[in-house]
């Protein structure tokens, strides 16, 4: 088994570098979705007045000490940030597995990629550049690019940590102040954070962490005085960020609201390699990853075995489901919480009606929220299944007979975050590349974000980017000076 349970988790909200009692005076209990035995007691909601109390420390920290430090000093706090994330990775990643049962073996790999996203960030923070152009008419021009100021990151429960890199690491580097959410199915992981902080040197206010639901996020959202939220969830909660965002003062928000990704899979593919990405690439986590390809097409050719072939996959999936997540050898946890576990069965039984179910469709065991590796076919075009974003480990496939009708039926979603596709055509795969109206393609692989390049989607999968030049620009904001050169 893994690493025994923190004794006591940190619930205490973190602001300007103390941990505190919420001043709502409201809390609640997180339970591990393997067994529902309580992880946490009384974790604390942030109310307006710990919202309030929160932004104040950051401006004053952007304000004062914040601002005063160069480049390279900002850097070095970064840099030892990371590396107290990698030695506390087992303690952090148990917090994580107990919070939402994501397997061990996951949440330590979670980690390690949020301490290279704070180094890469960190690498920017001394090499931010200005413009200047030729003098035209007389006139110089120069352009500055500057911190935006107090920062929001609200994040999804299904990796949480991971998003403390994306969003606090290029707020930091760029010079910003950021206060960081956590899903309130999964804070514990952020709430220790806040000791690393304090260790690394970050001065107070730089870094917060606060906890709480829906409302929490409103208040931050509509904060007067905050510049940004960066925001990672489902679309209905991002149309509430941006609508709290406008309605206030305008602030800037990036969103990434989550897909119903297509996975083309066309008869001259390595067939193998295509098993391998659609059974257990997009298993992982369970389902609950935002680039997950949950629609299946398959040209025809080679549906038939491949069907046969993924379904046995799914069914070995299913048999070895049901261990603690807590062992390494552990592939798939639990849904998060009985919420999400009874959404995701609501969905399964209403695909019961309207398409074939191949193999899967029910709850696995009668302990913890695991949920059959399913797989249903020929879904209706309206139904739920096959228009929303499930979360959870249900696949649709649907076969395809050319090119363009594998393109078409890619393109009809409201979402546009990812696609996959598989074919040994390197012409095709850029050909049909350009065409899929998605933020992001995997060829011949699942896609996976990286963080040296930018991570976004189209449609209603979000608006802005993450990750790489991108993600940290997102941050900042320009100035144009233009200087009279006859004056």
């Amino acid at each position: 088994m893994g690493s025994t349970a923190p004794e006591s988790p940190e619930t205490r909200l973190f602001i300007n570098n103390e941990y505190v009692n919420a001043q709502s005076g409201e809390s609640f209990a997180i339970h591990n979705p393997y067994n529902d035995d309580v992880v946490a007691e009384k974790v604390q909601v942030a109310g307006k007045a710990d919202v309030d109390a929160a932004v104040k420390a950051a401006r004053a920290a952007f304000k004062g000490p914040w601002a005063s430090l160069a480049g390279p000093q900002r850097a070095a706090m970064m840099l030892k940030f990371a590396d107290l994330l990698d030695q506390n990775a087992e303690k952090l990643s148990t917090l994580e597995t107990l919070s939402m049962g994501q397997p061990a073996a996951a949440a330590t790999r979670i980690i390690a990629i949020t301490s290279q996203a704070f180094r890469y960030y960190a690498g920017y923070a001394d090499k931010l550049q200005g413009e200047s152009y030729p003098a035209e008419n007389g006139t110089y021009t120069i352009v500055s690019y500057h911190p935006l100021g107090v920062c929001v990151g609200l994040a999804s429960w299904n990796a949480t940590i991971l998003y403390t890199g994306w969003k606090i690491a290029p707020a930091l580097a760029s010079g910003n102040v950021c206060i960081f959410k956590a899903s309130e199915k999964s804070p514990l992981g952020a709430l220790a954070l806040g000791k690393l902080v304090i260790e690394a040197g970050f001065p107070p206010g730089v870094v917060q962490f606060l906890t709480g639901a829906g409302a929490l996020g409103e208040l931050l959202s509509s904060h007067m005085d905050v510049n940004k939220v960066s925001f990672t969830g489902s679309a209905a909660t991002g149309r509430k960020v941006q609508q709290a965002a406008s309605k206030s003062n305008m602030k800037r928000v990036t969103l990434e609201l989550g897909g119903k990704s297509p996975a083309l899979i066309f008869d001259d593919a390595n067939i193998e390699n295509a098993l391998n990405f659609a059974s257990d690439g997009f298993l992982f986590n369970s389902g609950q990853v935002c680039v997950a390809a949950s629609r299946t097409y398959l040209q025809e050719g080679i549906a038939p075995k491949f069907i046969e072939a993924l379904k046995e996959r799914f069914e070995a999936a299913s048999a070895a489901m049901g261990s603690n997540p807590r062992e390494e050898s552990t592939k798939l946890g639990p849904l998060a919480d009985k919420l999400q576990f009874d959404r995701v069965m609501g969905y399964i039984s209403q695909g019961k009606k309207d398409a074939q179910l191949i193999t899967g469709g029910s709850r696995k065991g009668d302990k913890g929220y695991f949920v059959q590796p399913t797989i249903f076919m020929n879904a209706s075009p309206n139904s739920s299944i096959y228009k929303e974003e499930i979360f959870g480990p249900v696949l649709m496939v649907k076969t395809f007979k050319t090119e363009e009708e594998a393109i078409e039926l890619a393109n009809d979603t409201s979402y546009g975050l990812s696609s996959c596709i598989y074919t040994s055509d390197v012409a095709r795969a850029l050909r049909v590349s350009a065409q899929l109206e998605a933020g992001t393609v995997g060829v011949n692989s699942s896609f996976f974000p990286t963080i040296r390049a930018p991570f976004g989607g189209s449609k209603q999968s979000g608006t802005g980017r993450e990750l790489g030049k991108a993600g940290i620009e997102a941050f900042m904001e320009s100035k144009t000076i233009n200087i009279n050169l006859n004056a």
